[in-house]
């Protein structure tokens, strides 16, 4: 964070101080994890049932913390008193960010996708100057202004991804970091249950467009018409990207190789150059072409974009991570969220990677649907026999639908199992699989990853894995 006088900062939240000295300075991070205070930092004590920041207050400023920003006076504690410490968490990012006129902020939302395109687009931007972005899916009321706070004076780009769970979020964290360009990847039905109808996820998402200066970019995917639509909701300038023929920057002549890696030709108004992308899926063709749009606004030039398009990884855990075991099974571990949308693209790469051995496929509950719940999991299973998956393992009751689903399409040569519970999954496989097999392990974070961690498991028996959270 850019230094603060702790006045400063009483004022950017609208707090008063207690028992701390005004001109102190604020010189390190803003922290909410005692463990993570360092000598100048601010610490937010969030209020809770359980676990109580306030609790953990006097040992930050034994650890070096200038003052707490919290809720209630505590005794010999230097404190920014305010009533509610999220909100003013957001308030001081905005002043912050108000603070760094040679930021650029870039907004990005969609129903799926969002970070591993924030992730993308963070890659190439950091190759033109400093750059901040959230770890994983950190984009909420708490992530976003935590990793707003990070950007300090030499920081020249800021890449926020935008969660939302109902219309308004997405508004809420566009007044806290007000974005220069932003970025809209898709509008599916994840979330469904919770917003009420896909017209009301689109509201949402088009938020961000909305939220632009007349100044401002709107980044739109051309191949989602309700995403293509949102130009009429700014005044921005529009740069539209896809595989459509109006797209600005696309993709032509797309191909998969052997692991399921896209190449395509990339078409710019600048010319074209070949890309050959490192990660695995036919997704990540728009992924890529979205951070490529941003890359190139950004000014990066053509022969370079292309070029680093093709070094692009995987930063974030646990989103279409391909690994080969020592026998020769390939897994596809994409176990931290799931909605159909994203099932079905997962689907797709595992389809694409047959190359002589069997396909696995081991999915689990898909939450948040609403009345969308039963036929959205129906869908995937279809979708997997009609792909010719050849095993799927459908693990958990609340899953049953998928198996429902792949059992009724009649010429499916696969076979479906319904199972209890990851334990039951990971017996199978272990007993099933065989050189050259491919399986892939998705569901949403209901222990799903616990599957993919145990096919982690080499031959000397070490393991890895750990999932986190976020908003859709």
């Amino acid at each position: 964070m850019i230094p603060l006088s702790l006045a400063e900062v009483a004022s950017a939240v609208g707090g008063r101080l207690h028992a701390a000295d005004p001109a102190a300075r604020v010189t390190g991070p803003v922290e909410f994890d005692s463990r993570k205070v360092v000598a100048g930092a601010l610490f937010v004590a969030f209020p809770g049932e359980r676990v109580d920041g306030h609790d953990y207050a006097a040992g930050a400023v034994a650890d070096g913390a200038v003052a707490v920003l919290g809720t209630r006076e505590l005794p010999g504690v230097p404190m920014v008193l305010v009533d509610d410490a999220l909100a003013a968490l957001g308030r001081l990012a905005r002043t912050v960010v108000d603070r760094l006129p040679g930021l650029t902020v870039i907004g990005l939302t969609g129903s799926s996708g969002k970070t591993t395109t924030k992730d993308l687009i963070a890659q190439l931007a950091v190759r033109l100057g400093p750059t901040v972005a959230p770890p994983g899916s950190f984009n909420n009321e708490l992530g976003h202004p935590y990793t707003a706070l990070q950007a300090t004076a030499q920081t020249r780009y800021l890449v926020m991804e935008k969660g939302a769970r109902g219309v308004g979020h997405v508004r809420y964290l566009c007044d806290v970091v007000p974005p220069q360009i932003s970025v809209v990847l898709n509008v599916g039905v994840a979330h469904l249950g919770e917003f009420g109808s896909v017209e009301n996820i689109a509201l949402a998402k088009g938020e961000l467009v909305e939220a632009l200066p007349a100044e401002g970019l709107a980044v739109l995917n051309t191949d989602d018409p309700l995403v293509a639509a949102m130009a009429s909701r700014t005044a921005a300038r529009v740069v539209r990207y896809g595989e459509s023929a109006d797209a600005d920057v696309r993709a032509v002549d797309v191909t998969l190789d052997g692991r399921g890696r896209p190449s395509y030709t990339l078409v710019t108004p600048e010319g074209t150059a070949p890309v050959r992308l490192g990660l695995t899926g036919r997704h990540q063709v728009s992924n890529s072409l979205a951070a490529a749009a941003v890359a190139r606004e950004l000014g990066m030039p053509l022969a370079e974009l292309a070029a680093a398009l093709g070094d692009l990884g995987l930063v974030s855990t646990r989103r279409m991570d391909v690994f080969a075991r020592p026998d020769g099974v390939t897994v596809i571990d994409d176990s931290y969220n799931a909605n159909p949308a994203s099932t079905a693209v997962a689907l797709r790469a595992l389809a694409g990677m047959h190359r002589g051995g069997r396909t696995f496929a081991a999915l689990g509950y898909m939450a948040e649907l609403g009345e969308y719940e039963d036929e959205g999991h129906r869908e995937v299973g279809r979708l997997a026999a009609e792909l010719g998956v050849d095993r799927l393992l459908v693990v958990g009751e609340p899953a049953a639908p998928i198996h429902e689903g792949a059992t009724a399409v009649s010429d499916w040569g696969g076979e479906s199992v319904l199972l209890t519970d990851q334990a039951a999954a990971v017996e199978v496989l272990r007993s099933e699989l065989r050189p050259g097999d491919v399986v892939l392990v998705k569901g949403s974070r209901y222990r799903t990853w616990e599957v993919a961690d145990a096919l982690r498991v080499d031959a000397s028996g070490a393991g890895a894995g750990a999932g986190a959270g976020g908003a859709a």
